[in-house]
């Protein structure tokens, strides 16, 4: 028999990509048998890439309750308040035997809704902060499932995991070992880093003079890696600078690298911890909640990572920030260490595990695990 589960939410990629981790993750404990339906809405990237990846997706009315002001908070409050019969009734067809939400515009109603039929829900906090859907939330949840310890300031001892972020296969624990090379890897996101596209040519200007056998790989983001890659040749470093739009293969990257900058969103900062590296990170300043703030400073503050602000963050601070790492092997050595103590390649499985036992006692019957070894 088959589990059928609901994993609710989205928005950004950071929310999207670890639901897909957990239901693969769950797939696979189930040996293939799970009926998974994600709900969303349209307003948020899960409208392109659960489809995309030929995964079942429901749309929800949704408008941010966060960024527009009080009209806005109004609207968005209402439209929630609205969707929920919608989502009581999709709820009620698929009939889950458990459901996991990692916030997002459409969240809160389906949580809601699952709550009252008496499904099970479980809550995904990537950040070290929680957002605002799940701490509406936070009350109706019977586990969170959290990537940094600090996210449970809120939430009760006995409903909280901490297990990690769920990563896509790839990322694996890498212990660094300092040569004598300086291999500088910027990764700014799928969408680019405007900030790290303008300060880090100037930066490595700057840090030649010091390091003259410096490196780059610089991820841009789609249609900025032009203007990226003719700024380093205008600044004499096409030779030692290599400029892309984007990066598959983030963890072999990862692995070949002696200093990451990169931004302090969860995926980012969970695939740096689970590799291993040192890291400059320059939090995005208008993330919601000032997460990748907190994001930063929980890395830099187990001595980790260092944060610099993107007001701060000027081609003389990088690069100085650049020297002293590059200078001292056995600093990027012990930050890469720490890093990879609070990184967990195993997330999505514990997780899935773990949601196995959280399903319905009726669904969990009907589900026969797998025989993988633990």
């Amino acid at each position: 028999m088959t589990l059928r589960a609901i994993f609710a939410g989205g928005g950004t990629g950071g929310h999207v990509f670890p639901l897909v981790a957990v239901c693969e993750a769950l797939r696979r404990e189930l040996g293939g048998e799970l009926d998974a339906t994600f709900v969303g809405s349209a307003r948020g990237m899960e409208a392109q890439l659960i489809p995309a990846r030929g995964e079942r997706l429901e749309l929800l009315p949704a408008h941010p309750i966060k960024g527009g002001g009080l009209s806005g908070a109004a609207r968005g409050a209402w439209t929630a308040a609205r969707s929920i019969p919608a989502a009581r009734a999709l709820v009620s067809r698929l009939a889950p035997g458990v459901v996991l939400s990692i916030g997002g515009y459409a969240a809160g109603s389906v949580t809601l809704a699952a709550r009252t039929l008496g499904v099970p829900v479980a809550l995904m906090e990537p950040n070290s902060v929680l957002g605002l859907a799940n701490r509406l939330i936070a009350p109706l949840v019977s586990r969170a499932y959290l990537v940094f310890p600090e996210a449970g300031a809120r939430l009760s001892p006995d409903i909280s995991r901490v297990f990690g972020m769920p990563l896509r296969p790839g990322f694996e624990p890498s212990v660094y070992a300092p040569t004598g090379r300086a291999r500088v890897v910027v990764l700014g996101g799928s969408q680019g880093a405007q900030a790290l596209n303008e300060a880090v040519p100037e930066a490595i200007h700057l840090l030649r003079a010091r390091v003259p056998h410096v490196s780059v790989l610089h991820q841009a983001g789609r249609g900025k890696d032009d203007a990226v890659r003719e700024r380093y040749r205008a600044l004499g470093l096409d030779e030692v600078a290599e400029t892309r739009a984007f990066v598959d293969d983030v963890p072999g990257v990862l692995r070949d690298a002696d200093v990451v900058l990169a931004r302090a969103g969860a995926g980012s900062v969970a695939e740096l911890c689970t590799v291993g590296r040192a890291s400059i990170l320059v939090p995005f300043p208008v993330a919601a909640d000032d997460h990748q703030r907190k994001n930063a400073e929980a890395l830099a503050a187990s001595g980790a990572a260092v944060s610099v602000l993107q007001a701060e963050a000027t081609p003389q601070r990088l690069a100085r920030e650049l020297t002293e790492l590059l200078g001292d092997g056995a600093r990027r050595a012990r930050m890469a260490e720490l890093a990879r103590g609070r990184g967990e390649p195993d997330a999505a499985r514990k997780i899935a595990r773990d949601l196995l036992a959280l399903a319905s006692p009726a669904a969990r019957r009907a589900a026969t695990p797998s025989t993988e070894a633990s």
